[in-house]
């Protein structure tokens, strides 16, 4: 059932009847007074460093890959394996403790991020592609389980976790600008540099973190009822059970206690598993599908379609046509980590309507990449900023609605395999990626505008 606004701790949409100036005054000193630092800290950095190096490895997709291969591959790379793993995951992780789920994603991400920048700019593509993989797995894993993980410690981890996801963006995109184009740092030496960024999740899970909530709920499921036992045999004692009962019992071949523990076990499992697989279906219209929705758009947007959104140089302030899109890559993080950090402010429930605003967004861009009716690149810069505000909206409002509709029992799986849409929409957005890129490159080289053949690989 939802609650409102007051009851969920959570500020209601300006204009509405319970908005106030007073109201949100008030509403925003208690969301900070009950709010345990330690788990905000810790949720904040859980969310950036996760996040960071997929947005890293995004900025940098033009320079791994040039102008020849579509971003869509890296895009690809970069998700697909993060997509199979939410979705297969939900269903067994939850056997793995968090500790040692911190530990393997640390080492698989610091991987990834050492074969991507290790690989010389003349070796294959494919070499800095698996590095990809490794990053990509890491973070799908960690994302399910971080989602996972806020429902012990309430919606301000919650609200935490989506502003460290959308710093993550913010600060990946504004680093890779920052080290290659102003600070000079070649594409070897910022990756480089990446690859220590997970160890900052060691820290913040074994240091920051306080455990005490999930001791306790550790403690509660290895709590299990005693079954109740027959009153009218335990009367009895065993001098008065018949002498054939008694050896009959001993030498029969029926299964024991024991062989009967573990095939209740595993009809628990098959149960458990069929009941989570009816919960992802209740959660496909209400949540998933619009998650899905605006992460086509967005990132068909982000690889397909900006990577030729250029302009004549003197008319704008960049000085290489390579510098257009990381640049719209730190507009669009920007705008997410504006949005996702607003979640304790304000709630958006119709997860509609910002979905298809983003699909707008897609059409008013793709038809600029084809006509050129967009007088100068400061409104495409305003665009991908709006772009980022409506994705962000909906990832972290999907997830605060779950925390708040979800009965509690479902919640945990709920949140885990809801995230699996994020990273399905981006699959699908790879692929239309893929198949619209060169198909626009070559259009607007038709028409005389040949900028998006002048970038080449670093």
């Amino acid at each position: 059932m939802s609650r409102s606004p007051a009851s969920s701790g959570l500020l209601p949409m300006p204009g509405s009847p319970s908005s106030s100036w007073a109201v949100y005054r008030a509403r925003f000193a208690s969301i900070f007074r009950n709010a345990d630092a330690s788990v905000l800290v810790a949720f904040w950095l859980f969310g950036l460093i996760n996040n960071v190096l997929y947005v890293i490895i995004l900025s940098a997709a033009q320079d791994l890959v040039g102008s020849d291969v579509p971003k869509g591959v890296v895009l690809l790379a970069d998700v697909l394996p993060s997509f199979l793993t939410k979705l297969v995951a939900p269903y067994f992780i939850h056997k793995i403790p968090y500790g040692l789920r911190i530990l393997a994603f640390v080492a698989g991400s610091s991987l990834g991020m050492f074969m991507i920048a290790l690989t010389p700019p003349d070796r294959s593509v494919g070499v800095k592609m698996a590095g990809v993989v490794f990053a990509s797995l890491s973070s799908g894993a960690g994302e399910l389980s971080f989602l996972g993980l806020t429902h012990y410690y309430g919606h301000m981890s919650l609200a935490a976790w989506g502003s460290g996801t959308g710093a993550a963006g913010l600060v990946g995109a504004g680093l890779y600008v920052t080290f290659t184009d102003w600070f000079g740092f070649g594409v070897r030496n910022s990756l480089l540099a990446s690859a220590f960024l997970p160890v900052v999740m060691l820290i913040s899970f074994f240091l920051i973190l306080p455990r005490g909530p999930l001791r306790r709920d550790k403690k509660a499921k290895e709590y299990q009822v005693v079954p109740v036992r027959d009153e009218e045999h335990d009367d009895l004692e065993p001098q008065d059970l018949p002498a054939t009962s008694a050896t009959s019992s001993l030498l029969a071949h029926g299964p024991g206690p024991a062989s009967t523990a573990v095939a209740t076990d595993q009809t628990d499992t098959v149960a458990k598993f069929r009941a989570n697989v009816r919960r992802a279906k209740s959660l496909f219209f209400p949540y998933m599908l619009p998650l899905l929705l605006v992460y086509i758009a967005e990132y068909t947007i982000n690889q397909g379609v900006s990577p030729t959104l250029l302009f004549p140089l003197e008319a704008t302030p960049f000085e290489e046509y390579r510098d257009f899109y990381p640049m719209y890559g730190f507009l669009y993080q920007l705008g997410v980590f504006v949005s996702r950090s607003s979640i304790a402010f304000v709630r958006i429930r119709h997860l509609y309507l910002p979905s298809s605003l983003q699909i707008g967004n897609l059409a008013v861009l793709t038809l600029h990449a084809l006509l050129a009716y967009i007088p100068n690149v400061y409104i495409i810069f305003i665009i991908i900023f709006w772009e980022g505000l409506l994705g962000g909206a909906v990832y972290v409002n999907t997830f605060a609605d779950i925390m708040e509709e979800v009965p509690a029992a479902e919640r945990e799986f709920s949140l885990g395999a809801t995230s699996v849409s994020d990273s399905a929409g981006i699959c699908i957005a790879g692929f239309i990626s893929m198949a619209i890129e060169g198909r626009l490159c070559s259009w607007q080289v038709q028409r005389g505008r040949d900028w998006c053949k002048k970038i080449q690989v670093s």
